[in-house]
């Protein structure tokens, strides 16, 4: 018996090896094809909180370095002073609200993308429903949409 017990090692020993093996080829794998994929697309997309702060990193900067012409060079500077502390109170109300709740950001921009697929559902099949309408016009002009007689247009104008 006690010569079963180095075998019974010696086989976990083996297939302990063969699992780290197979994890290490794994994880080499998965990081050659996600350089690949950076190579290709450029850098994957942050997070929705991530991409919330640079938007508005963008928007202010954007909007300090805006000149006014229609303020004139009097207002010119004040505006640009003004311009300039709203943003900064907004970044600073925009920031801890960022920080606080970044997954609510992400299940914001996931809810987002079903409400478009939905919307975009709805619209694909209206679409269907007006080209069916309209090819079955098409093949017999002598019916109406509802299958009896044809309509007659009536300008009210």
């Amino acid at each position: 018996m006690s010569e079963e017990h180095p075998a019974a090692g010696e086989r976990a020993t083996t297939a302990d090896a063969d699992a780290d093996a197979w994890a290490t080829a794994c994880a080499e794998d998965l990081a050659a094809e996600r350089t690949r994929r950076r190579e290709r697309h450029g850098p994957p997309p942050g997070s929705a909180a991530e991409e919330l702060r640079r938007l508005v990193d963008s928007v202010a900067d954007k909007l300090s370095g805006l000149q006014s012409p229609l303020l004139g060079a009097v207002a010119g500077p004040a505006a640009q002073q003004i311009v300039q502390q709203v943003v900064q109170q907004a970044k600073a109300a925009v920031e801890p609200v960022i920080e606080r709740n970044p997954d609510v950001f992400d299940h914001l921009a996931s809810a987002g993308q079903e409400l478009l697929a939905a919307y975009r559902s709805a619209v694909q099949a209206q679409e269907k429903r007006w080209t069916a309408r309209a090819a079955d016009v098409e093949r017999d002009p002598g019916k109406g949409e509802n299958g009896g007689p044809p309509g007659e247009r009536i300008d009210l104008d």
